[in-house]
């Protein structure tokens, strides 16, 4: 069974995430590899308790659970997959990667959209092209008596 750890640092965060919080699964794989593709289960599966996990600080898991809703299991387990390498141990580091990379993503809080204000000739000239093309049409009507 695989027994790693992932530790992700982000600035001042360090989180450190289990072995016994990784669950693996491991299948057969497509792609290359000929005969020896039908012998062996390469393909990697990893099953993490996002919502549930403890070693996840609490606005981290919440960050997690929010922008990974789609990647998120009924029960809030997240699941990845690695079938692009043709030994299993390189897909078991690629799920980790992954795993990883979305922790990373997620430790860092977005920054506040701080809204912009439209300039003020920017609004003079939106104005004064609607006084132009109301004029033209303006122009082209027929003349009232």
């Amino acid at each position: 069974m695989v027994r790693r750890q992932i530790v992700v640092e982000t600035g001042p965060v360090r989180i450190v995430i289990p072995a016994e919080a990784l669950q693996w699964q491991f299948a057969r794989s497509s792609g290359p590899g000929g005969q020896h593709v039908n012998r062996t289960s390469t393909k990697a599966v990893l099953r993490f308790d996002a919502a549930n996990c403890p070693a996840l600080p609490a606005d981290v898991r919440h960050r997690l659970v929010a922008r990974e809703r789609s990647r998120l299991t009924g029960d809030g387990r997240l699941v990845i997959a690695s079938q692009r390498h043709r030994e299993q141990f390189r897909n078991v580091a690629d799920c980790l990667a992954k795993l990883s990379a979305i922790i990373e993503r997620v430790a860092r809080p977005s920054k506040k959209r701080r809204p912009t204000r439209v300039p003020r000739a920017a609004r003079a000239e939106r104005l004064d092209s609607k006084r132009r093309r109301s004029a033209t049409k303006r122009l082209r009507q027929r003349p009232t008596d």
